[in-house]
């Protein structure tokens, strides 16, 4: 998401050279992170390090990419012709993992999946998945799929860290008894589970950080109950003599039902501490006192707010 916006390019292909080396060959973008110069730069960082064959390639569709109605969602005319110029962007004659980056409920799901199902057919992709989409709409793409013999989709991409567990309380359940994979996105809920931000840092977040730049999203995504939570979790994993980061990723990495997780570096330095976490193992007792903190199921963020559909409300209002 940082590349071709806040991460030089020349430190975008150390990042991508460095995952090489840590076995990190599952990379995600997506065709409107700083409008598909992402993926130019995830192109050129796999023809210079000839690092295609071994890299499973995502990217995703949906949000706009012009002022035209046909410039946006998930119609025939949209998938088709921005999937050619992501290819042409990334470089390569095909795309690992397809997202529909979110539902389009505007577009008959028929259109899509069609569209989706030629792609395939045609080499472009080789498989396609949704992101932040409800159960209900995962399970008719799945029926539809089934009853069409089309190719189903195989992944859903949902946020979901420790301020945010709703996915827990429905889909989870559905992705599991389907064999879809789960891929989390936000594990860190933007920052917040860092622990560089106590309670107060909403009214006067520290210079350069997220949080100042994006102050009044994350007032409305988070909220003092969500930062009371965060510092409450940093607090738990420093008495374990764990850091706050590793507490956030490591959880993720214990839940069941999990494939992987999209850690978004901006610099090497924040590279190795999410590598670092992969270490770190977390006890039975240790998970329960973290539930007595985040219940499961329970959300003290909205990180579902840009999803287009009503997720349920949060644990405690902020």
């Amino acid at each position: 998401m940082y590349f071709g916006g806040p991460t030089p390019e020349r430190e975008a292909l150390q990042l991508m050279d460095a995952a090489l080396h840590a076995g990190i060959v599952f990379w995600d973008t997506s065709i409107m992170y700083n409008a598909g110069r992402s993926e130019e730069v995830v192109g050129r960082g796999l023809r210079e390090l000839g690092a295609r064959d071994r890299v499973v390639l995502a990217s995703k569709v949906f949000y706009p990419m012009g002022e035209g109605p046909n410039d946006r969602g998930t119609g025939r005319r949209h998938i088709l012709q921005e999937l050619d110029a992501q290819l042409r962007r990334l470089q390569t004659d095909w795309i690992d993992l397809y997202y529909l980056h979110r539902p389009d409920f505007e577009t008959p799901l028929d259109e899509t999946i069609e569209t989706l199902n030629a792609c395939v057919y045609a080499g472009k992709i080789r498989y396609w998945a949704t992101s932040t989409f409800p159960g209900w709409r995962m399970a008719e793409a799945w029926w539809r799929c089934e009853r069409r013999g089309w190719s189903p989709p195989i992944c859903e991409q949902a946020p979901y860290n420790l301020l945010d567990r709703r996915i827990e309380g429905e889909r989870l359940a559905f992705l599991r008894a389907y064999g879809w994979g789960l891929v989390s996105w936000s594990p860190l809920a933007g920052g917040l589970l860092s622990g560089k931000y106590a309670v107060g840092a909403m009214d006067a977040p520290p210079a350069g950080t997220r949080l100042a730049d994006l102050q009044e999203r994350y007032r409305r995504r988070v909220g003092t109950p969500g930062l009371a939570k965060a510092e409450e979790l940093a607090q738990l994993a420093r008495r374990a003599g764990i850091e706050p980061i590793h507490l956030a990723i490591a959880w993720l990495l214990h839940q069941d039902g999990l494939t992987a997780t999209v850690i978004g570096p901006r610099t090497l330095r924040q590279m190795q501490a999410y590598i670092d976490a992969e270490d770190v193992a977390l006890d039975r007792s240790f998970l329960r006192d973290v539930d007595a903190i985040v219940p499961p199921g329970s959300a003290f963020a909205d990180f579902h707010d840009t999803s287009g559909w009503h997720v349920g409300p949060l644990t405690h209002a902020g």
